[in-house]
């Protein structure tokens, strides 16, 4: 049979813009199908614009701890509006880029909602495409609660294009995207309310990091209303108003602007019609095996439509991982093992490998060795802040090899990426104590924990 394309990719975010690039520099004619942006949730409404607003949310301190420094105090002002326009100007650049390199690829972009027709057929708009193999990268949604009200509620989505900056946003869910929020709105001068059902902050974590940071996030003022649900949600000449259940909630608490629901993400599967394609789902989530293969062998998923390690670099691997393995003959699965990620909530969290308990459930207690350390770090030495630093590290006592590593403190992120290369490696806890340490450094204590 002929078929108009070699592979059709249905999403044009990190994993699919990977694969579609990888596969077309083999010399497969590919078109890419996306319905918003190019670029995904990452590039558009996600982690770049994120770690933006992060940046600018951490000058707010900056000015006050110069003044430990030797600078004078000045009474700096800060302009919401402002920090929207700029940030929407450097999304659509980038996705103009990403635009350009697909072209240069030669890539077709093809812009509308997918719909299988049958396991070879896609329908987008009046066009009806057929393609030998088929690639889904949907990406995730953000979930919603059902309950009376969240149609007043926002999600990430639209919480980068607030008209004006809330002076008070309630934040429903204690995940990292809840987390991250409620640190730049409080940062940024927002009153802020993070309402959490359990009794911590970032389940899944390891229970020293996930301890460390809600202390500081109540330290820095972020009303934390922990065991606390939100049974329904009204609009109000004031705001809107959040009706609560909870052993230490009040009955209600009403915002003037926002209210964010962060609560999860659930793959976007929406309008495809997998029923057409014969594709095998799973609690929502498209079934694949370590290739990233459907139960229909000519159709493939990567990213968070699979549900299995929902980062952006775990897609665009998976992506390119698909491609050298169907067109470029070079067949590769992707390690899932090891995975470094980040918080940028503040303070910052970083975290590789085990968590305690999981290391415990999998090796036994007396097999695993913790290696704590918190200490205010050196630049606040002079700032007068409150600040301190965790580090921990999770070894195998019968092996001596490293199963985790996990920090709370700036730069986080940026110190754990090199740590994960020593876990990947398979690093003892020797080979960290024998490694010199570089002072004076945050980092330093890696190597130097006993």
């Amino acid at each position: 049979m002929t078929y108009d394309y070699d592979l059709l990719v249905i999403g044009a975010g990190s994993g699919g813009l990977a694969a579609a690039k990888r596969a077309a520099s083999y010399g497969a004619q590919v078109a890419i199908i996306e319905s918003e942006q190019v670029g995904g949730t990452c590039v558009v409404r996600g982690c770049v614009p994120k770690k933006l607003l992060v940046y600018a949310s951490q000058f707010a301190h900056m000015y006050h701890y110069a003044e430990g420094y030797g600078w004078g105090a000045v009474q700096p002002s800060f302009n919401w509006n402002r920090l929207a326009e700029i940030v929407d100007q450097e999304v659509n650049r980038l996705s103009q880029l990403h635009e350009g390199f697909l072209d240069k690829a030669k890539v077709e972009l093809i812009r509308g909602a997918a719909a299988f027709q049958d396991p070879h057929t896609v329908q987008v708009g009046d066009r009806t495409l057929t393609a030998e193999r088929i690639l889904i990268a949907t990406g995730s949604e953000a979930i919603l609660p059902d309950i009376p009200g969240i149609e007043h509620a926002l999600t990430s989505r639209e919480a980068f294009k607030l008209p004006r900056q809330p002076k008070h946003v309630a934040i429903i869910g204690g995940g990292y995207i809840g987390v991250e929020f409620a640190g730049v709105f409080n940062s940024l001068g927002s009153k802020v309310s993070e309402i959490v059902r359990g009794e911590k902050i970032l389940r899944g974590f390891d229970e020293d990091i996930r301890d460390h940071v809600q202390g500081a996030m109540v330290d820095h003022g972020i009303n934390l209303l922990t065991q606390t649900v939100v049974e329904r949600m009204e609009q109000t000449e004031e705001g809107t108003t959040l009706f609560l259940k909870g052993d230490n909630a009040p009955e209600t608490i009403t915002v003037d602007a926002a209210v964010l629901v962060a609560i999860g993400r659930a793959p976007n599967t929406a309008g495809l019609q997998l029923d057409k394609a014969g594709v095998e789902m799973k609690d929502g989530a498209i079934v694949v095996d370590e290739w990233s293969q459907t139960s229909q062998s000519h159709i493939y998923a990567v990213g968070d439509v699979t549900d299995r390690v929902n980062l952006t670099p775990v897609a665009i691997d998976e992506g390119r991982a698909f491609a050298d393995t169907v067109f470029g003959n070079q067949p590769r699965p992707v390690n899932h093992a090891n995975i470094a990620t980040a918080v940028f909530s503040q303070p910052e969290v970083a975290t590789v490998g085990l968590s305690e308990t999981d290391a415990i459930a999998e090796f036994g207690k007396a097999d695993v060795k913790v290696y704590r350390a918190r200490f205010k770090p050196m630049f606040h030495s002079l700032t007068g802040a409150n600040e301190r630093v965790l580090m921990k590290l999770i070894v195998e006592r019968q092996s001596d090899r490293v199963l985790g590593a996990h920090m709370v403190g700036k730069d986080a992120a940026e110190i754990i990426q090199a740590v994960a290369i020593a876990i990947n490696m398979g690093a003892t806890k020797r080979d960290f104590d024998n490694t010199m340490a570089l002072h004076p450094s945050t980092a330093e204590e890696f190597v130097t924990m006993r």
